[in-house]
């Protein structure tokens, strides 16, 4: 992977994504109303006494590719999700579907009281497979159906991929979906010549009004630390970010960092000021990950939904 450490600063690795945003801020003062289905913002934190917020119940999920060894392996995947379920999450973002139909999950689930709102799904090869997928996330429940991963360092592949999510996006719309797409940390190291980044193709070629990002927030970090450009104040560049896109940013993936390795960590034990971040910007999903648990998935799921069912900051 050819990455480059640009000393331009993030104000100069996020114009083109700020770029889009005075686009879009263009395209609508000609456009009456956004259309319902997509006139969804992030909500206002809940506050206490003193204006502090913290994280609604209700919008804490998990990634079950966190859990991928416990559902694949032992205890196996009805157990897991009773765990899930005990622990007192109220959804989940689905990756995969372990030998069994959407309709044989939504069953299952619905029997434990969790809701499948998510899931990470890639672009489809064609038509039917399209179709497909989308009728599953509408027989799972799901409100969102997010592109989970691209990596490429042709500039012409990202601009294909941008304009194949449009497409699908739109026809997500018609069933009732939001379509979007979660980052990792290539999209801001690549250079694709000139400076140019994937994230700015991306920023420049998504629609705002179909497509949504996920914003992982640790790979946002990663990514500024590895770039250069927010080496000093990474969580200022996750932030940055998340302003500058004109895409809504209406999930975020939440996972720390170990400040040693810089590897995954559960939440709270690493170095990312999530307080500041979601001061920043509040969302519809806060979705616990770690990619790599670091001592058993029940752990990892454990810890994620104590810190944010306990989590709060200043408002």
């Amino acid at each position: 992977m050819a990455r480059t450490r640009r000393a331009t600063g993030r104000r100069s690795l996020l114009r083109g994504a700020a770029a889009g945003a005075v686009g879009a801020a263009a395209l609508a003062a000609g456009v009456a109303a956004a259309p319902a289905a997509n006139a969804a913002r992030a909500p206002r934190p809940r506050t206490r006494p003193g204006r502090w917020a913290f994280v609604p119940p209700g919008n804490i999920s998990i990634q079950l590719y966190t859990m991928r060894d416990a559902l694949g392996g032992s205890p196996g995947y009805d157990a897991t999700l009773r765990t899930i379920a005990d622990l007192g999450y109220p959804k989940v973002e689905q990756a995969g579907y372990y030998d069994r139909t959407a309709a044989e999950l939504r069953a299952f689930h619905d029997e434990l009281g969790i809701r499948t709102t998510s899931a990470h799904d890639g672009i489809a090869p064609d038509e039917a497979a399209l179709e497909k997928k989308l009728e599953n996330a509408v027989t799972l429940g799901q409100r969102f159906s997010v592109v989970p991963y691209l990596i490429s360092e042709k500039a012409d592949d990202w601009k294909r991929w941008a304009e194949q999510m449009n497409n699908e996006a739109a026809e997500a719309r018609c069933h009732g979906l939001r379509y979007g797409y979660h980052n990792h940390a290539h999209e801001f190291t690549i250079d694709l010549g000139n400076g140019l980044t994937p994230w700015q193709i991306l920023t420049n070629e998504l629609d705002p009004w179909l497509v949504h990002l996920e914003i992982d927030i640790y790979w946002a970090v990663t990514g500024g630390i590895e770039s250069g450009d927010g080496v000093e104040d990474p969580e200022g560049f996750a932030i940055d970010v998340i302003r500058s896109a004109p895409q809504r940013v209406l999930q975020y993936h939440v996972k720390d960092r170990d400040p040693d390795t810089g590897d995954m960590a559960d939440l709270g034990t690493g170095m990312i000021d999530f307080a500041r971040v979601f001061r920043a910007h509040q969302v519809l999903e806060y979705i616990v990950e770690n990619d790599t648990p670091d001592v058993t998935p029940e752990q990892t799921a454990e810890i994620g939904y104590a810190y944010l069912r306990s989590f709060s900051f200043p408002s």
